[in-house]
C-alpha cells in the first residue's frame, strides 16, 4: 500500500538492484581491516540489531562512507553490514538512478528511498558513489544537478522517523571528488586500507585452502613479503594466477583427470609475481591518506 503513489515501472528497475540472493559475509571472511569492521560492528550493526537501545544522542549515523584504494574490501565490508543485520541490501551505481527522460531520475531515486524504508532494516550501497555525488560545477547537466539534489534531500529524511532502519553506504576510490554537501551527510568516514602482512598472509591461507599445493609455511611467509603493497583484488589475482601453472603443464586437459594435475608449487608464484603485479603504487595513497587526515573517523 505504501508503493502505491510510486510508478510500477521505476519500483521494478529499483527491486533489480536488490541482492536478494547474496551469499553471508561473516566478520572473519574479511581479512584484516579489523579497525574498519570494529568501528562497523559498533557504529552500525548493534544499533540496527537494537534500535530500542540506540535512541536519543546513541542514534546512530544514517551515512557511511569507505574510500580507500581499489580492490580493498569495501564491497565486502558493506555485504557483512547487511549479512550481519539481516538487512535488505540494495546495491546501487549512478547507472541505476540514471533515465534518459527528463525528470525519471529524480523520480528514480525517490522510489529507491521509498523501497528502503517498506524493506527496513534497508543498507543501500553506492559504488563509485563519487560518480553520482560529485562536486557541483557552474557547467553540469541539468537533469545531472536535479538528481543530485534530489539524492541530498532524501537522505537528509530516511533518518527522520526514529523507527528508520536505513543505512547508505558509499565507496569511493576517490573521495575527494564527492560533493562537500554529500560529504557531510557521511558522518562516519572510514579509511579502508591496504592489507597489511597479517592480513595478506589470512588471505593467503583462505584461498589456497580450496586448491591442492606443496607450500611450506616458510614459502607463504616469502609471499606475505612479495605481495608488500597488494591488495586485496591483487592477492585474489596472483592466486589465481599462480593455480594455472599446473594446468599450463598438462597435455591434454579434456582428458587428464583432476587428482592427476600437480598440486600449487612455490614456482608458480615465482611466474605468477612477473604477471600480477600491485595496482597502487605509494604515490596513490598520498590522497587517501590527506583525506583521512583532513575528514576520516
Amino acid at each position: 500500500d505504501r508503493l502505491k503513489h510510486l510508478d510500477e515501472r521505476m519500483v521494478q528497475t529499483i527491486e533489480a538492484e536488490i541482492m536478494e540472493r547474496m551469499d553471508p559475509v561473516r566478520w572473519e571472511d574479511i581479512a584484516g581491516l579489523a579497525h574498519a569492521k570494529a568501528t562497523i560492528q559498533e557504529l552500525v550493526v548493534w544499533p540496527m540489531l537494537r534500535p530500542d537501545i540506540f535512541r536519543g544522542v546513541r542514534a546512530p549515523a544514517q551515512g557511511l562512507l569507505l574510500f580507500g584504494p581499489p580492490g580493498t574490501g569495501k564491497t565486502l565490508l558493506a555485504k557483512g553490514v547487511a549479512s550481519q543485520t539481516g538487512a535488505t541490501f540494495f546495491s546501487i551505481s549512478s547507472s541505476s538512478l540514471t533515465s534518459k527522460w527528463v525528470g525519471d531520475g529524480e523520480k528514480l531515486v525517490r522510489t529507491l528511498f521509498a523501497l528502503a524504508r517498506v524493506r527496513q532494516p534497508a543498507v543501500v550501497f553506492i559504488d563509485e558513489v563519487d560518480s553520482l555525488l560529485s562536486q557541483r560545477t557552474d557547467g553540469e547537466a541539468e537533469a545531472t544537478r536535479r538528481i543530485k539534489t534530489e539524492f541530498l534531500v532524501q537522505f537528509d529524511g530516511c533518518g527522520s522517523a526514529s523507527t528508520d532502519r536505513i543505512l547508505i553506504i558509499g565507496a569511493t576510490n576517490r573521495p575527494q571528488d564527492i560533493d562537500e554537501a554529500a560529504r557531510r551527510r557521511f558522518r562516519k568516514r572510514l579509511y579502508v586500507p591496504l592489507p597489511d602482512r597479517a592480513a595478506r598472509r589470512a588471505l593467503l591461507d583462505r584461498l589456497l585452502d580450496q586448491m591442492r599445493h606443496n607450500l611450506s609455511d616458510a614459502d607463504l611467509e616469502v609471499l606475505v613479503n612479495a605481495t608488500e603493497g597488494y591488495g586485496g583484488a591483487d592477492v585474489d589475482g596472483l592466486v589465481r594466477e599462480a593455480s594455472l601453472g599446473p594446468l599450463r603443464d598438462v597435455e591434454d586437459i579434456q582428458s587428464v583427470r583432476a587428482d592427476d594435475v600437480r598440486p600449487i608449487e612455490a614456482h608458480d608464484f615465482t611466474d605468477a609475481l612477473m604477471q600480477v603485479r600491485a595496482s597502487v603504487t605509494a604515490a596513490d595513497l598520498d590522497p587517501y591518506l590527506q583525506f583521512d587526515a583532513a575528514f576520516g573517523s
